[in-house]
């Protein structure tokens, strides 16, 4: 009888835990993929260049551009996540960042949202070009750092607080990635990534010759828009070099030619067509882990005249 008893208990115990191993087994062996909407827009200081907007309109485009972004893209299983982000007009510069105080807050926050749900994959959708700064040191923190990072974009992102030329966090994106940039901010940041381990795609702005010196100094390489034109090749062949497994992107929309679409802020001319875009991001996901995604700087010009258009009219409230 005690041995029938003992056989019923183990049967029990085996009934309870079995599935609930199973499925910790399963969550193991997949891998989670996030979409963060991140509509942070303190980093750019961008008024002056969208004359044809009211200045408070141009500097908070970026929140309409971030929803707008998730609005177009495809449906997703996956789970998706905002980051709190304030629409208070008056910043204060501070430590030579415009915004320091929501940026450092909003740098916690989105960073509160990955380490709590703890995602393989994220998609982030911006905001200005600072969006990519806590989800890429995130994943390469959760990667041990073999992580290498492509950024597409027309301008370095490397301008450093001290440089007192401009104080938009968004060109300093890049520098606070490999940690030179605000103390504060990259104390926050769980790893960084070593310039060796970045490439920049579509460069032909670099706004000042300290920019282009400093990016000589940190030893990042650049592929140019021709270079990148016909084919990835070239972009495949620095990924191997680097040894990385894992690759992050991200996609600052002032990289496409401005013929073509007026998508962000910048509209410097010989950009990168938007198959061409595509195409180097897809030939990488074919061959390497894409862990993370940024799609960034979106200015829906239109979209911003055509809210405040109907803000006027009648019966819309």
């Amino acid at each position: 009888m005690k041995y029938i008893k003992f056989l019923f208990l183990l049967f029990v115990i085996v009934l309870n835990i079995s599935p609930l191993k199973a499925k910790e087994v399963k969550n193991m062996n997949q891998q989670e993929t996030i979409r963060l909407i991140y509509p942070q827009w303190q980093g750019g200081n961008i008024a002056a260049l969208l004359p044809e907007l009211k200045p408070e309109d141009a500097s908070r485009g970026y929140i309409l551009g971030a929803y707008l972004l998730n609005f177009l893209a495809p449906e997703t299983q996956n789970k998706t996540y905002t980051v709190p982000v304030s629409s208070n007009i008056n910043r204060i510069e501070e430590n030579g960042i415009l915004g320091y105080k929501e940026i450092l807050l909003q740098t916690k926050q989105a960073l509160k949202i990955l380490n709590t749900t703890n995602p393989d994959k994220i998609l982030v959708l911006g905001g200005e070009c600072s969006v990519s700064v806590v989800p890429f040191t995130y994943l390469a923190h959760k990667y041990n750092g073999d992580v290498a990072m492509i950024w597409i974009d027309a301008h370095p992102d490397i301008t450093l607080p001290e440089d007192k030329t401009y104080n938009g966090y968004h060109a300093m994106a890049v520098a606070a990635i490999i940690g030179k940039c605000d103390n504060a901010i990259v104390s926050e940041l769980p790893a960084t990534i070593k310039p060796d381990k970045i490439l920049y795609v579509g460069l032909r702005d670099w706004e000042r010759p300290q920019i282009k010196d400093r990016q000589q100094e940190l030893g990042i390489k650049h592929l140019t828009v021709l270079e990148v034109s016909k084919d990835s090749t070239q972009i495949l062949n620095w990924l191997k070099q680097s040894g990385a497994k894992h690759v992050v992107i991200h996609f600052d929309m002032d990289v496409l030619e401005p013929d073509e679409i007026r998508a962000a802020v910048g509209v410097v001319p010989d950009g990168m067509k938007i198959d061409e875009v595509t195409r180097v991001i897809n030939d990488i996901a074919k061959e390497y882990d894409v862990v993370g995604l940024t799609i960034a700087e979106p200015m829906p010009r239109t979209a911003i005249k055509l809210k405040n258009m109907l803000e006027q009219l009648p019966l819309m409230k």
